[in-house]
């Protein structure tokens, strides 16, 4: 997974003020795609919904036909899922949905998204997915296809480093300020879940790529803001240490949802074999339920703007929604259906929030300031555990409300959630996904870096080879012009036998008879990371490196493991820190 170099093909470096002006544009562009699409993509799964009676409002307008009301809701998941299944299996070189994670590891590694006919499969399929009523999420196609128009970027080559991660980026922080009417938000969510970093020549772009984004959707095109509540303040200084008890609570739940999402997709990967009837089976799943709780279907933005008032749904009522939220979330989400796991988690964690306002105020009497705050703190530390983004999480909060007692309870769920789930799972789901490709970001930002890089890779050539049956004197005269105290000695098919160490004192025909054993081997698939943790007390001249099969490929030495490390650390260090 290696990164671009500069070479002699590339163009020459801009001046500081081409590259401000480079940037800027390339921000705007992208930006203002970004947001268009992201509108585009709300419209018409709010369009789809209506026509297929997923919405409320479109199905209480059918109400008097209920056989077609209960038809389509078995039917529209269940087939939406099916074509879903096939689309991915017959039109996408990828085969998959793609979501953040794909966008996490493009930008790390300055790769390429996904090839666009897989982008572009996974967006449509998304769009059906929501709008045929799949317990899934908007927000996670919208940052994808908010990437996208950034991924263009990867075609030009104007000397600009990092210009392809910088323009993904700007994409993604457009598509959260546009879903959300929150730009600064939306700078913090590209910074702390994708980029991962917040050097200038990154941060002023992408600002600039969240305000347009705000700006046509909120000035432009006056988009509705994901909820409204008037909230008068904090009317008990112990409801912080309530809110903070939810935190801790919501944690669990988050922890409990991830582990059920990541577990679901191997157990049905053996239940069913073929891939596209996964979807179809978890849409006819999501359909029964719905026959008796028409919330589960879709997004749920009603459901989450009702779970802000007083007394909108009983206990009992909470108990279910919650339980079958979670699992059909789960379920649609590892069977393959396109979408993400962030709106789900926004209202699975409003509902926890209103169950725990209801037990504290109808069970126990304790006086409150309302289902609100519960609600909204519930909402974002569940979804902050989900996501792994804290700051981005209390930050739409305070852009969505403009209220500072709501905005500082918020925080301290969100605080408690991240402290416990971090703990108990780790950063997020995102992250446990990559880790599962391999890249693992657990022990910070470096660590997958060094581990895309293979110990093959720095071989050094002045290593000293020897043939089992040469005679030592040759192999010590090789030695001693070489500069080197060890020879590995090969048999005749240059599989590794041991290594050889000079010693005048003893007697040996060849050197076969005076070879040791090798303490320390690498294969040719030791990454760098691992190389460094082995090296730990390591004593000789280099480590040798073999294939599966035995085979000598060469040997490296500590001081070329250790030059290697400083290298890539010095240049995550320059892409961290770079200015315009």
């Amino acid at each position: 997974m290696p990164t671009h170099t500069r070479d002699e093909t590339d163009p020459p470096a801009p001046s500081p003020q081409l590259r401000m002006l480079v940037l800027i544009g390339v921000a705007l562009v992208v930006g203002g795609a970004a947001s268009l699409a992201a509108i585009a993509l709300v419209d018409l799964v709010a369009l789809l919904n209506d026509l297929l009676l997923v919405a409320p409002k479109a199905r209480v307008q059918w109400e008097s036909l209920p056989r077609l009301v209960a038809a389509a809701t078995l039917l529209v998941p269940t087939l939406g899922g099916l074509l879903v299944g096939l689309a991915h299996r017959h039109l996408s070189p990828a085969g998959r949905p793609l979501g953040p994670p794909d966008v996490i590891q493009a930008v790390q590694f300055h790769r390429p998204l996904p090839d666009l006919r897989s982008g572009l499969v996974s967006t449509a399929t998304a769009a059906l997915s929501l709008g045929a009523g799949a317990s899934v999420g908007q927000y996670g196609p919208m940052v994808y296809l908010g990437a996208l128009f950034g991924g263009v970027a990867h075609r030009l080559r104007l000397g600009i480093p990092g210009l392809a991660s910088i323009a993904v980026s700007c994409g993604v922080a457009a598509a959260i300020s546009t879903a959300f009417n929150a730009p600064i938000a939306g700078v913090l969510f590209a910074h702390e879940v994708v980029l991962r970093h917040y050097a200038t020549r990154a941060f002023a772009p992408v600002t600039v790529a969240s305000v347009t984004g705000y700006v046509i959707a909120n000035v432009v095109f006056e988009r509705p803001a994901l909820f409204r509540i008037d909230f008068p303040g904090v009317a008990h200084g112990y409801e912080f240490a309530l809110v903070a008890l939810l935190g801790v609570l919501v944690a669990g739940a988050a922890v409990g949802f991830m582990r059920l999402l990541l577990a679901l997709g191997p157990r049905l990967a053996r239940m069913i074999a073929v891939p596209a009837l996964r979807p179809a089976l978890a849409g006819l799943a999501v359909g029964l339920t719905a026959l008796v709780l028409p919330d589960v279907l879709g997004i749920g933005t009603a459901t989450l703007r009702f779970a802000t008032i007083d007394g909108a749904f009983g206990l009992s009522e909470l108990v279910v929604l919650i339980g079958a939220k979670v699992a059909l979330t789960a379920l649609c989400i590892a069977a393959g259906f396109s979408g993400g796991a962030f709106s789900p988690s926004l209202l699975i964690g409003s509902l926890v929030g209103v169950l725990f306002w209801t037990l504290l105020s109808g069970a126990l009497g304790v006086p409150s300031s309302g289902a609100a705050i519960y609600a909204i703190a519930g909402m974002m530390g569940f979804a902050s555990a989900v996501i792994g983004a804290p700051l981005t999480c209390i930050l739409i909060v305070f852009e969505l409300t403009r209220n500072y007692d709501v905005t500082i309870a918020a925080m301290v769920a969100v605080v408690f959630s991240n402290l416990v789930s971090h703990r108990v799972f780790g950063r997020s789901l995102f992250d446990e996904q990559l880790a599962r490709r391999g890249i693992d970001f657990s022990q910070g930002r470096d660590h997958p870096h060094m581990a895309a890089l293979r110990i093959v890779e720095h071989l050094t050539p002045e290593t000293v080879t020897a043939r089992a049956g040469e005679a030592p004197a040759e192999v010590d005269r090789r030695l001693a012009a070489q500069g080197w105290r060890e020879a590995f000695v090969l048999d005749a098919d240059d599989r590794l036998l041991g290594v050889y160490t000079p010693d005048p004192a003893a007697g040996a025909a060849t050197v076969a008879e005076r070879a040791q054993p090798v303490g320390l081997v690498f294969a040719d698939s030791t990454d760098l990371a691992e190389a460094m943790a082995r090296l730990r007390g390591f004593v000789g001249d280099a480590v040798p490196v073999v294939a599966q099969d035995g085979t000598y490929l060469g040997a490296v030495s500590e001081a070329d493991v250790v030059a290697a490390w400083l290298d890539e650390s010095a240049r995550l260090r320059e892409e961290e820190n770079a200015s315009v």
